[in-house]
């Protein structure tokens, strides 16, 4: 019988919202976030036109804010911004992913968001109980402990979903594969999936 394997996107799909708009907002404030955008409003159009790189604007934006950020303050930022924000979760999100491991599957969260964020939502103190679940988010650049502003994967998106998750389980034919995803970015995961569901945890 094949291993079952459950991978989740998260913005949007367990979460109600863009983690990184929201955590942005949430270290810098209303006022500093609106600047930050307004002044990066034209490359974000460009990048809904098409005509930038989805990863190139992201890592402009996440520089513009956190380079040069203390490592060890950012992720003590990163903590407290999951600890303040459970009511980001989608309750039918968590009961998918509660009952997933309850099979004895094995659950792998799968996102385009900085993992430093993520997966204190899983593993903080008072964070859900869902033991040996794995984060693959895309993963930022550091040197002599502060961020550089640069991304040290990929941003894990579209394709590189796929990649992150043949690179951690590679025998395909192994296993089966139930996916959740919301958007355009997880198109390619889904296709990937035995088992597809697009926007499942929504009222």
């Amino acid at each position: 019988m094949k291993k079952k394997l459950y991978a989740f996107d998260f913005d949007g799909t367990i979460t109600t919202r863009d983690t990184l708009i929201a955590f942005i907002r949430y270290a810098k404030g209303t006022s500093a976030f609106v600047l930050g955008f307004l002044l990066h409003a034209p490359l974000l159009v460009l990048m809904k036109l098409g005509l930038y790189p989805n990863w190139k604007a992201k890592q402009r934006v996440f520089a513009y804010f956190f380079k040069g950020l203390d490592l060890e303050a950012f992720n003590a930022l990163c903590q407290r911004f999951a600890a303040d924000s459970r009511h980001l979760l989608r309750p039918k999100a968590i009961e998918a992913l509660q009952q997933a491991r309850a099979e004895g599957a094995d659950v792998v969260i799968v996102s385009a968001s900085i993992d430093n964020w993520v997966q204190p939502f899983f593993t903080a103190p008072g964070a859900l109980d869902l033991p040996a679940l794995t984060v693959l988010g895309t993963q930022i650049e550091v040197a002599e402990g502060r961020l550089t502003g640069r991304f040290l994967t990929r941003n894990c998106y579209g394709q590189e979903k796929v990649n992150r998750l043949l690179a951690l389980y590679p025998h395909r034919s192994d296993y089966h594969l139930t996916a959740f995803g919301d958007s355009r970015g997880d198109r390619e995961l889904l296709a990937f999936a035995d088992e597809s569901h697009f926007k499942p945890f929504r009222p």
